[in-house]
């Protein structure tokens, strides 16, 4: 009986060490290490070539994770699974995760090439003094566009031209809530940041107005079928237009005069971070001139970097359709966090316009 208890007490030890190892060995591998970084951005977002750079440079090996929208980022790094040493949210995103306590203060000083952005887009009011984020990429919203499909007088340097009746069944809308009622905000003149439900109520009853002229509201597909000529009009991201037109040489884009969304995508250092000073090099090195002008010419979307911007195609800098004057950008509005309420309205308002579709 003696002999049985013994043997039972050891299995019981063996056990219990093997589990401790087994839970050390997770929490080492889910914490990731100097020799490793865990980045989290945007499909389609960045050079792979860079981060091979990187890795040479430094030693540290990337590891490279993307997500399609900023609530779905968010997500993952509430959830604390994943220990996502740098990641790409927009500019309203840094401002909630802020909010609530997810990131981690940036040290200037392991980023000197901090420098190298243009200051029009550094202390801005969703992070005074670029205390969590440092910009990366910055785009408008406006409209994409085949002329040789469309009647000669439509220009769309006003929302209105996408009420016009000769488009009927020729618009695609991107399939997001606050670029959809945003564009209806500024088409009755008002906020895209309004909060005020009668307001939206407005841009919802204009939006319903506009569905004979929308042949759907769709995804990243949107890039594939604006190439191939299944639409003349699309509403969409800057950089996104760029990629079409790239392809189709005959697309143009426009940022209607009544205003429109300006926007910021950055690099931050959530909290779930196991690599803090690799984090900073990785962001330091991406804001390196000549790295940062490769990157943009991958990407397609316009840069805040001054210094990598004296490296590119003129002919890219100067085009004002995507590198809009500052008295262009004087009419446009960064997304504010609106709020879990105010969200949920225009999400809710967004959800009846597109069932007026059907």
């Amino acid at each position: 009986m003696k002999s049985l208890v013994q043997a039972t007490i050891a299995i019981i030890v063996v056990c219990s060490l093997l589990f401790f190892a087994t839970n050390r060995l997770e929490s080492a591998g889910s914490k990731g290490s100097k020799d490793t970084l865990t980045v989290y951005n945007w499909g389609e977002y960045i050079d792979p070539d860079l981060l091979d750079q990187f890795t040479e440079e430094t030693g540290i090996k990337v590891i490279y994770e993307t997500f399609d929208s900023n609530e779905a980022m968010m997500t993952k790094v509430q959830q604390g699974g994943s220990a996502y040493d740098v990641a790409v949210p927009s500019e309203y995103m840094v401002q909630k995760m802020m909010e609530e306590d997810l990131l981690i203060p940036l040290d200037h000083s392991k980023i000197p090439n901090l420098k190298n952005i243009d200051p029009y887009f550094l202390d801005l009011a969703f992070d005074p003094k670029n205390k969590y984020s440092i910009p990366y990429f910055w785009g408008t919203v406006g409209i994409v566009f085949n002329p040789n499909l469309i009647e000669e007088h439509l220009t769309f340097t006003t929302w209105e031209d996408l009420w016009d009746s000769s488009l009927k069944d020729k618009v695609f809308l991107v399939d997001g809530a606050r670029e959809v009622m945003g564009m209806g905000l500024n088409s009755i003149g008002e906020s895209l940041n309004a909060k005020d439900e009668d307001l939206l109520r407005k841009a919802t009853d204009k939006l319903v107005t506009l569905t004979p002229n929308v042949k759907a509201i769709i995804g990243d597909e949107i890039t594939p079928l604006m190439i191939n000529n299944e639409a003349a009009v699309a509403l969409t991201w800057s950089g996104q237009a760029q990629d079409m037109m790239w392809e189709n040489e005959d697309l143009d884009f426009a940022v209607p005069e009544e205003g429109s969304n300006l926007w910021f995508d950055n690099f931050v250092i959530p909290k779930t971070a196991a690599n803090i000073d690799g984090a900073h090099a990785f962001i330091n090195f991406m804001l390196d001139a000549e790295v940062s002008a490769q990157n943009n010419d991958y990407v397609g979307y316009s840069t805040p970097n001054k210094a990598a911007m004296e490296l590119m195609d003129p002919e890219v800098i100067n085009d004002e359709r995507f590198y809009p004057t500052e008295e262009v950008r004087e009419h446009l509005e960064v997304y504010e966090n609106l709020g879990p309420e105010w969200l949920g309205k225009y999400n809710e308002y967004f959800i009846k316009f597109k069932m007026s579709l059907n």
